[in-house]
């Protein structure tokens, strides 16, 4: 009797009992998917009441909401309801409705984007610096080399005596006299620049005192349409730069195509020319070997000629007298005399044709376009 007496008061007191285990993990996935939206809420509803606390002297500000009455919570509201939200656990738990929870969070996504606008501009402000410390050290390091360079050519390598290998001390006085004369008026040359700055600064500012007091001065949406334009100009001059950089490139490498073609022209030139006087030559050459060719083969008809004509007659020689025998052999001797002369000067002749043929065979096989003239 108390065993089942027992049991029933866990039953009551346990509500859980009868559940499953899926239902009450599902009960527990609930619960905890709540308890982050809750713990969401009261973070930002902590973020926004430190915010506003400190701001107001006595009192909150209202919130507002479009179509919705003013909401009034003083600080001792606020109080209150955190006070009862730690200490009363088993009290009922204060909530705000939908329209305050809206509230603030319009309220807290305004300050995120004003938190996210003054971040951007403070990041460009760093941005800037940080550029505009590059752009002087890319300046700084660019001087430091030309004036090394300067240095290097100029008192190293140019003002040192041939005879004792030492750099000469009136050289490097007066080169580093240069440089600060150069640096001095580089100073005086800024300072009246900035003074002449200062003045402008000076005469914009009193345009711009008379502009507000005038009430001519831009407001804020005059000022963001004209960073709106002006980062439209900074864009397109960005385009017109990178175009301006590509064609320079296509420039450089035109130019650099164009001087290798007028190298090319210029060696073909020279060849051509080569070419022209050494082929003139060799036709003056061919002609005066064909005008010799021509007299050699005049002469060696001549010598056939008279060569068949002796023949001939020696064909139908009779036998003479003694005294007419002796003078026909002498007359014969002496005819063969001049015959071995005109057939050594036929052979010294077919000679030299033979060497001038030859010659040109071989000129012609070094040089195939002599062989199309």
């Amino acid at each position: 009797m108390e065993n089942t007496e027992t049991i029933s008061v866990m039953s009551e007191e346990d509500p859980f009992q009868d559940i499953s285990d899926d239902e009450l993990k599902k009960l527990i996935d609930d619960a905890i998917r709540s308890n982050e939206v809750l713990s969401t809420e009261t973070q930002m509803f902590e973020k926004y009441l430190h915010r506003i606390e400190p701001r107001d002297s006595g009192s909150i500000q209202p919130l507002q909401h479009p179509g919705a009455g003013s909401l009034h919570v003083d600080k001792s509201l606020a109080h209150r309801m955190r006070t009862k939200i730690r200490l009363s656990q088993g009290d009922k738990s204060l909530k705000l409705n939908a329209e305050q929870k809206c509230d603030i969070a319009q309220r807290e996504l305004e300050e995120l984007r004003d938190d996210i606008d003054k971040m951007k501009e403070e990041s460009e402000k760093v941005m800037d610096t940080l550029k505009a410390v590059m752009e002087e050290a890319d300046m700084r390091l660019s001087e430091m080399r030309k004036e090394s360079y300067e240095f290097e050519r100029d008192i190293v390598k140019g003002s040192v005596n041939h005879r004792t290998n030492k750099v000469i001390a009136e050289k490097c006085m007066r080169y580093f006299e240069d440089k600060l004369r150069t640096r001095d008026a580089l100073i005086e040359k800024l300072r009246l620049k900035n003074s002449q700055l200062k003045v402008q600064k000076k005469k914009l500012m009193m345009q711009l005192r008379q502009k507000e007091e005038m009430g001519e001065v831009l407001n804020e949406v005059d000022f963001n349409q004209l960073k709106i334009e002006n980062q439209q100009y900074l864009e397109k001059i960005d385009e017109r730069n990178q175009d301006l950089l590509r064609l320079k490139l296509m420039a450089g490498n035109t130019l650099q195509v164009l001087n290798s073609y007028k190298k090319k022209l210029l060696t073909l030139t020279k060849e051509s020319a080569r070419l022209k006087s050494e082929i003139s030559f060799r036709q003056e050459m061919d002609s005066r070997i064909q005008a010799e060719t021509a007299i050699v083969e005049v002469e060696r008809t001549k010598a056939e000629q008279i060569n068949k004509k002796l023949r001939k007659q020696l064909s139908n020689f009779k036998v003479p007298g003694v005294m007419e025998y002796v003078r026909e052999k002498a007359q014969m001797y002496e005819l063969q005399k001049k015959v071995k002369s005109w057939e050594r000067k036929v052979d010294i002749a077919e000679m030299a044709l033979h060497t001038h043929r030859k010659t040109w065979q071989q000129k012609q096989a070094r040089n195939p376009i002599s062989s199309q003239w």
